[in-house]
């Protein structure tokens, strides 16, 4: 994770020189830049050793050597610049490329660790551009640096500059983002049953008339704004529009209000039915380990990253640091944490298991060739062929039998050093090494292997009896080291990811082991889990370093016999009333609004939704769906900067997160983020340079900008689009039906066997004309003979059929039938969610 770079990294706003501009630089300070006009020839600047720098035609010209990796390894510069701490300075230089190419133009300290105060990714064309920039010195310094980074072009290009000038005296230039009409929506649209609601942010205390008019500009609904005065996290004086009742679906839609127009969105029941594939997509161009497919991901494929070819170091034979260990692992795979090239346990943890978690939620929801990857067709989800792929790297992470703290899960893995952006995962020369093992690492194994073994226990049994093995390795083995924590300042390379509390990923672990083996040790450890009474809702929500949340949905979710069940699944009610109560009083309908909103605070956003998601599929109660749906327009635009956090979601969305592959913002050749990546979202902390720069003061909301150097508020990662596949595909769900009632009980059991009972009952008002009922095992259980209904399995997911003659219920009325079944090692909890013709039974 980029956030703890030694080298810090920022990008300023570039405009092109004018007259105003040049007139402007004759009242600024003296030229600093020693013959920036290469009138005396090249001295004094300098360049790396594989490139030469003459004159031509007045310009300053050099070949720049084709086949490096990183920006660093040609470089052009000048030394001994002085820089004053409080001082602006503008500095201005003409560039051009031959072919067209983007740079990096640095002012920066001369030695280790090169902390760069300027740093600037200019577009140059063949005919060239001039361009200008500011920035404040956060220090005086005697020797400062100006470099133009120029490798990591696999062809050889040619670069020229001329009229290179730093000044200081400058104006310090003002940052404020256009956020387009005063009418925020949700670009993407709203569900035709569902709340819809707009800000508008004005100036007026009185209600405004508001219109909502159709792709013809024909008013199709009016109505007055709700004045909310001045909401804390943007600063802004808003108004709500609630629109709930027009339902017609329709394209091009717009709302106007107070002389402003809203970009336009959808009104359409399937409006959602694309994203979760799409969040889910983004994992497969995460892999490392892999080649990624031209044909499965058109403008994102590569060859496969850190699997050994030169300059690659690999992934699989890597020592541990200096002093760790003494043997090496081949932990190839798995899903690369963020834009850069680390692999996280405890990010992937929380990932791989929300992911799971979605598939649990309802199994038949997805399907085998879902994701176009290369394992579909293979005859399983393909939502478990991806996860798969990160829990083989987990497990690949567990100590071997014999080594000091075997069983535990070590950190982390990644580069030496840092890397600078863009760097192709196969190009990628740094070496690679493995970081002690800690017990939040463990315990997220012990969990996501849990969790894994009852999932893919009816596609391989042999990967569920490994998961299942190595959970319980991991348990024993964290419990022999509770407190191994992660060192804090271990940030070089990779984020340091620590946690000095692991009560709660103690929690999350035993919760998945008792649901998998309803053994006594697990329940016993839950109930006295000071987390499984206490109130973890926190408002902020949770993450990858809060995890007792997981464990609470979990046993509220999936069928168990914990004692007081009844009591969990109450807490996550009460959970889901605290965000909806915060929710409603934001007048952006926010299901979260801290006073300073923390980095991934759109993961956070997300996390809450989960619960009221939750909620929902609890108690049936219609008002936590409606959360749901109106937090997801915060997501998607209805917010202070009116954009989309989804890249290709809406008018005006994210597209240039912070990766070194996704890189396009610095390389034309290389993509945008694939669509259906969520961007981190604003961060009060604003702890990258560009945002320090550009955003220092900002209200919560306002703490973000679209830039791939702002690595605080513009990252992707894969436990923040985890949260994002889950909600989705909770939201492309068409919900519940209330016609119809369902009771399960098994009638006898023995060893490996057992007979149940089914039982539906037409609770509505019209008969039920031809039936098909759906539910899910827990994990590896069968449906045999029956009787009453014809019954097929696929995988966990079962499906009963009428038989003609009870094929039509009328209401009051009641249709039995029964099946004997075969039971796998573990629990044989009663099914809970049942579907009825494809629709969930309330």
């Amino acid at each position: 994770m980029t956030r703890f770079r030694a080298a810090l990294l920022a990008l300023f706003t570039m405009v092109a020189l004018s007259p105003a501009t040049a007139a402007q630089a004759e009242d600024e300070g003296p030229e600093q830049i020693v013959n920036g006009t290469f009138d005396t020839g090249t001295a004094p600047w300098w360049s790396t050793g594989n490139t030469t720098l003459t004159v031509q035609d007045g310009r300053a010209c050099a070949d720049i050597p084709g086949g490096t990796a990183n920006p660093w390894d040609v470089i052009i510069g000048q030394n001994d610049l002085p820089l004053v701490e409080g001082d602006t300075y503008a500095y201005r230089f003409f560039a051009s490329a031959t072919p067209a190419k983007v740079g990096r133009a640095l002012i920066q300290l001369p030695v280790d660790p090169w902390t760069q105060y300027l740093s600037a990714a200019p577009e140059m064309s063949v005919s060239g551009n001039s361009y200008s920039f500011t920035f404040t010195a956060p220090v005086s310094l005697p020797n400062a640096q100006v470099v133009f980074q120029l490798g990591g072009s696999a062809e050889p290009w040619r670069f020229c500059m001329d009229d290179v000038s730093l000044r200081g005296g400058a104006e310090p230039e003002e940052y404020e983002p256009d956020t387009g009409p005063r009418v925020r929506v949700n670009m993407v649209g709203y569900l035709p049953a569902g709340p819809k609601k707009a800000t508008l942010v004005t100036e007026a205390t009185e209600p405004l008339e508001w219109e909502l008019k159709d792709a013809d500009k024909q008013t199709v609904a009016s109505g007055e704004t709700v004045p909310r005065g001045v909401d804390g996290s943007s600063g802004q004086n808003v108004h709500t529009l609630d629109f709930g009742s027009y339902r017609k679906a329709g394209e091009g839609y717009t709302l106007t209000a107070d002389g402003e127009t809203s970009r336009p969105f959808d009104i359409a029941a399937g409006l959602y039915d694309r994203l979760p594939a799409d969040a889910l997509k983004f994992y497969y161009t995460q892999r490392s380990g892999i080649e990624i497919r031209d044909d499965l991901r058109p403008g994102y494929g590569r060859p496969a990253g850190h699997v050994g070819v030169a300059p690659n170091q690999g992934d699989v034979e890597v020592p541990c640091q200096p002093g760790v260990c003494d043997y090496t692992l081949n932990v190839k795979g798995g899903w690369y944490d963020a834009g850069d090239h680390g692999k996280y346990v405890v990010n992937g943890g929380i990932s791989v298991h929300q992911l799971m978690a979605a598939y649990e939620r309802d199994k038949a929801a997805f399907e085998d060739g879902q994701l176009d990857i290369p394992e579909s067709g293979n005859g399983r989800p393909d939502i478990l062929d991806e996860a798969r792929w990160e829990q083989e790297f987990l497990l690949s992470m567990q100590v071997p039998d014999g080594e000091p703290f075997a069983g535990m899960a070590h950190h982390k893995i990644h580069d030496r050093a840092w890397t600078g952006l863009p760097l192709l995962p196969h190009l990628d020369p740094q070496p690679r090494e493995l970081h002690p093992p800690s017990t939040a690492a463990t315990l997220n194994l012990a969990a996501t292997a849990a969790q894994a073994a009852r999932l893919y226990a009816p596609y391989d049994s042999a990967f569920a009896a490994r998961n299942l093995a190595a959970a319980r390795k991991a348990w024993a083995a964290a419990r022999a080291n509770p407190e191994k924590y992660a060192d804090p300042n271990d940030g070089i390379g990779g984020g340091a990811y620590s946690d000095g509390d692991v009560s709660d990923e103690f929690y999350w672990a035993a919760a998945e082991l008792f649901i998998t083996t309803g053994e006594k040790e697990f329940r016993d450890f839950v109930l006295a889990s000071p987390h499984h009474t206490g109130d973890i809702w926190r408002e902020r929500g949770f993450d990858w370093g809060n995890t007792a949340q997981l464990g609470r949905l979990e046993l509220a979710t999936v069928p168990n016999a914990l004692p007081d069940r009844a009591r969990v699944r109450q807490s996550v009610v009460e959970g889901a009333e605290k965000y909806l109560a915060i929710q409603t009083a934001h007048p952006y309908g926010l299901p979260y609004n801290p006073p300073d909103f923390d980095w991934g605070s759109n993961n956070l956003v997300l996390n809450n939704m989960v619960v009221m998601a939750t909620a929902y599929d609890l108690t049936g109660q219609e008002k936590y769906r409606a959360a749901v749906r109106e937090g997801m327009d915060y997501i998607l635009g209805r917010n202070a900067l009116n954009q989309s956090y989804v890249t290709g979601y809406g008018e005006v969305a994210s597209k240039n997160q912070h990766s070194r592959w996704y890189a396009r913002q610095l390389d034309p050749a290389l993509p945008n983020p694939p669509v259906g990546t969520l961007s981190g979202g604003p961060n009060s902390a604003i702890q990258d340079p560009l945002a320090q720069r550009l955003l220092t003061g900002c209200k919560p909301q306002f703490c973000y900008i679209d830039h791939i150097e702002s690595w605080a508020t513009n990252e992707l990662t894969i436990n923040w689009n985890s949260p994002l596949a889950w909600v989705s595909a909770f939201l492309a769900d068409r919900g519940g039906r209330a016609d119809c009632r369902v009771r399960y009980s098994a009638h006898g059991s023995w060893p490996g066997g057992f007979t149940a009972q089914v039982v539906i009952e037409n609770v509505g008002k019209k008969p039920v004309d031809g039936w098909s009922l759906r539910w899910s095992f827990l994990s590896g259980q069968r449906a045999g003979h029956a009787w009453g209904a014809a019954l097929s399995q696929s995988g966990s997911v079962v499906t009963a059929t009428d038989l003609r003659w009870n094929g039509k219920i009328k209401p009051g009325q009641k249709v039995t039938f029964g099946f004997n079944g075969t039971n796998a090692s573990g629990p044989n909890p009663a099914p809970e969610v049942f579907h009825l013709d494809g629709v969930r039974c309330k």
